[in-house]
C-alpha cells in the first residue's frame, strides 16, 4: 500500500465520494491479498460488505433529486438504423471502460431521445436514475444552483458506480445558452455550475454513464457541449422509417379492439399521402386515438379519423380528389362509410360535373 493510497482515503472521506473510497478501499485489499496477507484482505472486504459502501444496484439508495426508473421489460425501439448504429456505439464505448461515459441526445420532441436513453440502462444492464428537475429548480434566487450542485454530490453518492445510467431528461430546462438567455445571470451561474461539476464527474467517476437529452440543442451552451464525449442526433428519420415506426405501432395497438378490421394497405396509403408525418412520440398518440375513439359500430372508422389527423377534412373533399390521391373506389367507400354503388355514383356525378 502506498501513501497515495491513504491521502485518496482521506480526500474521498472528505468529499463524502462514497463510490470513490469504496473503490480504494477495495484496492487496498486487493494489495493485501498480492503480497499474501489474506487475512488482512478479508477483514477490510468484510468491513466494507457490512456497511453501506457495498449496497448493490444501489437498491437502498435514497435521494431528494434522483428517481430511480424501472427499465426491466422494455420493448426493442424503433429506430432509424443510422440512430440504432450509434447506440450501439455507445454500448461498445461503455463495455470498453476507456472513459466516455457522457452523451447528449439532440432532437425534436417525440423523437425517441428517453426511450433510447431508458434502452440504453436496459442492455448494459444498470440501473436508471432520472433527475427530477421538478425539486431541482427553485424560485428563489441562487438556490436552483445550490440545488445543481447537491444532484451532482448525490451521484458522486450512488453505490456501484459501473451498474448506474444517470439521465438529465431535457436538461435545456437549466442549461440554454447563457448569453441568449433571458436571465442571463440566473442562467450563467446554473450552467456553470454544471461545467464544474461535469469537469469533477470525469475527474472522480469515470463509471458512471450521464445522459442528458434537449429538444434546444441550436440554443444550447457549446461550452457545454464540449462536456459530452458523444452528441446523438435524432433527427433522422425518413419516411420509411416513420411509416415502419407506424405499423408497429398500429399492428400492437389494433390487436386490443374487437370488431376492428386491419387494413395495412389503406393504413399506409394514408400515411404515404401525408404531406409530413410527425415524429414517432406524437404518431403514437395519433394512432392509438384514431382506434380507441373510432365508432365500434363501423370496422373502418379509425381510418377516417387517422386521414383526418394526418392529412385533414375529410368529410368536405369530393371524391374526386380523393380518386386523384390514389385511392381506390373500395377504399373511399372505407373512408367515408359508404356502399360501393354510392361512392361510384358520386364519382360519375362529379365528373360529369366538371365536364
Amino acid at each position: 500500500m502506498k501513501k497515495q493510497n491513504v491521502l485518496n482515503l482521506i480526500k474521498y472521506h472528505v468529499e463524502r465520494n462514497e463510490n470513490s473510497f469504496r473503490n480504494e478501499v477495495v484496492a487496498i485489499a486487493r494489495y493485501f491479498d498480492s503480497i499474501g496477507d489474506y487475512q488482512l484482505a478479508e477483514y477490510i472486504m468484510g468491513l466494507i460488505s457490512e456497511s453501506n459502501l457495498y449496497t448493490p444496484q444501489g437498491s437502498d439508495f435514497e435521494s431528494e433529486f434522483l428517481k430511480q426508473i424501472e427499465t426491466r421489460g422494455l420493448e426493442a425501439l424503433n429506430l432509424p438504423l443510422e440512430i440504432s448504429e450509434d447506440i450501439k456505439g455507445i454500448i461498445n464505448a461503455v463495455n470498453h471502460n476507456v472513459g466516455i461515459n457522457k452523451f447528449l441526445f439532440e432532437g425534436l420532441p417525440g423523437s425517441g431521445k428517453t426511450e433510447a436513453a431508458k434502452n440504453v440502462a436496459r442492455l448494459l444492464n444498470r440501473s436508471l436514475f432520472v433527475v427530477d428537475f421538478e425539486n431541482l429548480i427553485d424560485s428563489k434566487l441562487g438556490q436552483t444552483n445550490k440545488n445543481i450542485t447537491n444532484v451532482f454530490k448525490e451521484i458522486n453518492m450512488i453505490p456501484n458506480a459501473n451498474k448506474i445510467v444517470v439521465l438529465f431528461d431535457e436538461i435545456d430546462v437549466i442549461a440554454l445558452d447563457r448569453i441568449n438567455s433571458n436571465d442571463v445571470r440566473e442562467m450563467g451561474r446554473a450552467t456553470s455550475t454544471i461545467l464544474r461539476e461535469l469537469d469533477r464527474l470525469t475527474d472522480l467517476n469515470k463509471e458512471i454513464v450521464i445522459i442528458a437529452t434537449t429538444n434546444l440543442y441550436s440554443n444550447f451552451d457549446k461550452a457545454l457541449v464540449r462536456r459530452f464525449d458523444a452528441v446523438i442526433n435524432f433527427n433522422r428519420y425518413s419516411e420509411e422509417d416513420l411509416i415502419e415506426v407506424a405499423e408497429y405501432y398500429f399492428s400492437s395497438f389494433i390487436k386490443n379492439f374487437k370488431g376492428t378490421s386491419k387494413d395495412v394497405r389503406l393504413f399506409r396509403k394514408i400515411l404515404k399521402t401525408a404531406k409530413k408525418l410527425p415524429y414517432p412520440g406524437e404518431l403514437k398518440n395519433i394512432i392509438k386515438t384514431s382506434l380507441a375513439f373510432s365508432d365500434i359500430g363501423s370496422e373502418y372508422d379509425y381510418l377516417r379519423r387517422l386521414y383526418n389527423n394526418l392529412i385533414g377534412n375529410l368529410e368536405q373533399k369530393d371524391l374526386s380528389k380523393l380518386y386523384e390521391e390514389g385511392f381506390t373506389i373500395r377504399e373511399i367507400e372505407k373512408l367515408k362509410g359508404e356502399s360501393k354503388s354510392t361512392v361510384a355514383r358520386k364519382l360519375n356525378k362529379e365528373g360529369a360535373d366538371n365536364e
